[in-house]
């Protein structure tokens, strides 16, 4: 499924897979809708790669606070690969 991005309230809502071919036009689609954004949604997100996990990771570093929901194909296992924590910022 080819990933999509729209903003639903206050949510940055993701869809399909978030995989490098998809990530340069997400990034590009994201940035007039991540101003006001408090939770980005990955539950309808079939599968992410590392690329994927970089997008939302800077997305959800650009914002503090943010909140990540989901757990695709993919996505612990890289966020235990890089020490990511659950908002994907760096564990300590």
């Amino acid at each position: 499924m080819a990933a999509t991005l729209r903003r639903d309230g206050e949510r940055l809502v993701f869809t399909g897979t978030l995989d490098r071919a998809a990530c340069a036009a997400l990034w590009k689609q994201a940035q007039p809708l991540l101003a006001g954004a408090r939770v980005i949604a990955l539950d309808d997100v079939e599968r992410v790669d590392s690329a994927g996990l970089a997008l939302v990771a800077e997305l959800a570093a650009r914002h503090p606070g943010t909140i990540v929901t989901g757990e695709p194909t993919g996505l612990a296992s890289l966020r235990a690969a890089y020490r990511l924590d659950d908002a994907l910022g760096f564990a300590s």
